[in-house]
């Protein structure tokens, strides 16, 4: 049974009758608006990015997951590969966590979304992101990211050690930048 998540929220990563999660995948959907031309409706391009910050509990980037590394130095994250144009059902990015090969030094995995191509929000639509557990397939919670406005970016959600488990925090601030480097001032104020 999955969770709709609102901004602020947390919840915990707990299995249901017991048990932690080893693997979980969060995943990136949306579609670009379609403009209206003189030949009717057509679709635009839009380039969103997913990617992944890793962080220790002094606030310190460790390493970084995204279109152009799509794997961190421990192997424990995964960018499953970079989907230019938000066509298609379902997820268009994923990045898988291997939560028990994951660094102990990790403390928080803050997940941001990018148009790298500088839309803005405005211009897409039936945006979300989802977090799943991924040996089971269960989808545990989804966060809407749909709303236009003039940010071309947002800081998703993060996934934090919680005692010995983990918890997902949805985050859904807005902010400017077409990558995650650009994006790193406005996550400091989330860890």
């Amino acid at each position: 049974m999955s969770v709709s998540l609102v901004k602020g929220q947390k919840v915990s990563l707990a299995k249901r009758g017991g048990g932690t999660l080893t693997r979980v995948r969060m995943g990136l959907g949306w579609d670009a608006v379609k403009k209206r031309g003189l030949f009717g409706r057509r679709a635009q391009q839009i380039d969103l990015d997913a990617s992944a910050l890793l962080f220790d509990d002094q606030r310190r980037l460790l390493d970084a997951v995204w279109f152009r590394q799509l794997q961190s130095k421990d192997g424990a994250v995964q960018h499953t590969g970079d989907n230019l144009t938000g066509e298609g059902e379902g997820d268009d990015e994923s990045i898988i966590v291997d939560l028990q090969r994951l660094s102990p030094a990790v403390s928080q995995i803050v997940f941001t979304v990018n148009s790298f191509t500088g839309q803005d929000f405005s211009q897409i639509e039936n945006a979300f992101c989802r977090l799943v557990d991924e040996t089971t397939g269960e989808e545990l919670a989804r966060y809407d990211l749909s709303g236009s406005g003039p940010h071309n970016a947002q800081i998703m959600a993060k996934v934090s050690r919680d005692g010995a488990g983990w918890s997902m925090t949805a985050i859904g601030a807005v902010a400017s930048g077409r990558t995650f480097q650009d994006l790193l001032p406005a996550t400091a104020a989330h860890l």
